[in-house]
């Protein structure tokens, strides 16, 4: 073999392995995969229910086995654990408008019309969390026809409806759950408020005063 032909072929296998590791990284670093990379390993383990905005590198999924919901925000980079029963509603927002809710109390409301276009849909997640009390995930933006082909306001209104059922089937399972018995923890009791003073008690040897005494 000649000192060109080696060339061109260390040339085009060095071509191949580039190719190869840039579709590997490619792979590595779509945003979905990372998504949901993230959010098994915060969970510790496959999520049972997934739902990624994709282009906003937000996520968001359950896992019933471990009793937790997770959150990610930055493909992935950023990530926020709750417990089931910290999750308190939902709702399915349509340019503005919610047109779907459930919330742990009971309420539910339906969604009754289908919607075909929107210019935005999103799914809000309420959290018992005072610093994050909430969590949206735009399942559809305007533009988004341009980037996806396979995605529709349609689409995202029902993924985003059928995530309302998932939320309102957790309600009722954690309901139905014995809640962990709480260790007794010692408390001061508030303090009352203070009894007004007796009057001071008359001594058995007080005779009283001396014109109090009956003349004879």
């Amino acid at each position: 073999m000649t000192e060109t032909a080696r060339l061109l072929l260390m040339l085009g296998l060095a071509g191949t392995a580039m190719t190869f590791l840039g579709s590997a990284l490619v792979w590595f670093r779509n945003e979905p995969r990372r998504i949901r990379r993230a959010l098994r390993r915060v969970l510790g383990a496959e999520p049972d229910a997934l739902l990624i905005a994709q282009g906003r590198g937000r996520g968001a999924g359950f896992s019933l086995t471990q009793g937790a919901l997770a959150v990610a925000w930055d493909r992935g980079a950023w990530c926020l654990v709750y417990r089931l029963g910290e999750i308190l509603g939902a709702e399915l927002i349509v340019d503005g408008e919610v047109v779907a809710k459930t919330h742990r109390d009971g309420f539910r409301q339906t969604l009754q019309t289908r919607i075909a276009s929107a210019d935005q849909v999103t799914l809000r997640l309420t959290l018992n969390d005072p610093t994050y009390p909430d969590f949206e995930l735009d399942l559809w933006l305007a533009g988004d026809e341009a980037r996806r082909d396979d995605w529709s306001p349609r689409a995202a209104v029902q993924e985003g409806d059928r995530w309302l059922a998932r939320i309102d089937a957790i309600f009722r399972r954690t309901a139905k759950a014995k809640p962990p018995q709480a260790a007794a923890v010692a408390v001061r009791t508030p303090p009352t408020a203070r009894a007004s003073s007796p009057a001071p008690a008359q001594l058995a040897d007080d005779d009283g005063p001396p014109w109090d005494e009956d003349e004879d």
